[in-house]
């Protein structure tokens, strides 16, 4: 089962936490930017480049995947509690 951050808990060197939803929004531009430069070196003929750029787009897929049951999992955990873009 996935965690949330402990309540109150900071991060440290040792042991950081993330800020989930500006996780999620960097994932997601990232997305958008690999899809869109995959595409354009396809297009261009650089097979090489677009498999790179759709490497990338499935990292970024995944890391949402994980973002999302992260954040899932603090919601069980905090119900009615509204997360600011940079928590």
């Amino acid at each position: 089962m996935t965690r949330s951050q402990p309540r109150g808990a900071r991060g440290t060197v040792g042991h950081a936490y993330s800020a989930l939803n500006l996780r999620l929004a960097l994932a997601s531009f990232g997305l958008v930017t690999m899809v869109a430069f995959a595409v354009l070196a396809a297009w261009v003929g650089l097979p090489w480049l677009a498999v790179v750029c759709g490497v990338l787009a499935v990292v970024a897929v995944v890391d949402m995947v994980v973002v999302q049951r992260r954040r899932a999992a603090r919601r069980r955990e905090e119900p009615g509690v509204r997360h600011s873009l940079f928590e």
